[in-house]
């Protein structure tokens, strides 16, 4: 399966490098695209689903990987939970 990974810059500015075990991440995120941080963690947790079902379908096993990161993109999502308007950042997607 081709594998990827995104980096987004969170409100602090600070940047993570996220992996995908699947391309499916695309057709959630644009590069250059701003997302609230609730919307950015839906849509990553809504892709990273997918993803893992993929390699489920094609290996047998789901993909601990990608829950891996979804539950880090959780983990630092909730330090700017009393900010409901601040926005994640998609910088670019690395294949």
């Amino acid at each position: 399966m081709p594998e990827m990974r995104f980096r987004v810059r969170w409100p602090d500015e600070s940047v993570s490098s996220c992996y995908s075990p699947s391309l499916v991440i695309k057709d959630f995120f644009e590069v250059g695209q701003s997302y609230t941080v609730a919307d950015f963690v839906g849509r990553s947790r809504e892709a990273l689903t997918i993803a893992s079902n993929r390699v489920k379908q094609k290996y047998g096993f789901a993909c601990s990987s990608a829950a891996d990161q979804l539950q880090s993109i959780e983990s630092t999502a909730a330090r700017f939970k009393n900010a409901s308007e601040q926005k994640v950042l998609v910088l670019g997607f690395d294949e």
